[in-house]
This record gives C-alpha cells, sequence and structure tokens, in this order.
C-alpha cells in the first residue's frame, strides 16, 4: 500500500511543479514516484521468495 501513495504523492508533486513552473518541486515528484515503484519491486521479490522457501519446505515434507 505504500508504494501506492508514494507514487501517487509523486505525480501529485510532479503535476503541481509543472503549474508552478517548479522544476524542483517536479524533480521531487519523479523522486517520489521512483522510490514507490521501487517499494513496490521489493513487495513482490519478498513474496516470490516466501513461495519459493514454502514450496522447497512442503516438498520437504513429502520426502
Amino acid at each position: 500500500m505504500g508504494e501506492f501513495i508514494d507514487k501517487l504523492k509523486g505525480k501529485a508533486k510532479q503535476v503541481e511543479g509543472d503549474l508552478t513552473g517548479d522544476r524542483s518541486r517536479h524533480a521531487e515528484g519523479r523522486v517520489d514516484e521512483a522510490k514507490g515503484k521501487a517499494k513496490g519491486a521489493f513487495e513482490d521479490v519478498k513474496q516470490d521468495a516466501k513461495q519459493a522457501i514454502d514450496r522447497v519446505e512442503e516438498k520437504e515434507k513429502h520426502e
């Protein structure tokens, strides 16, 4: 959920920067959006790793 908020906050800052001509604010928004995307990717990797561990543990039970 945090990744969604960061991406949304980033988009909002980018729009604000565009409307006001504040390039720094726009850049800040791009950073927030990238942070949200990174959080999402990390969560995906964490979930994939957990599933892989669960499969290995389940396989070991049946051996």
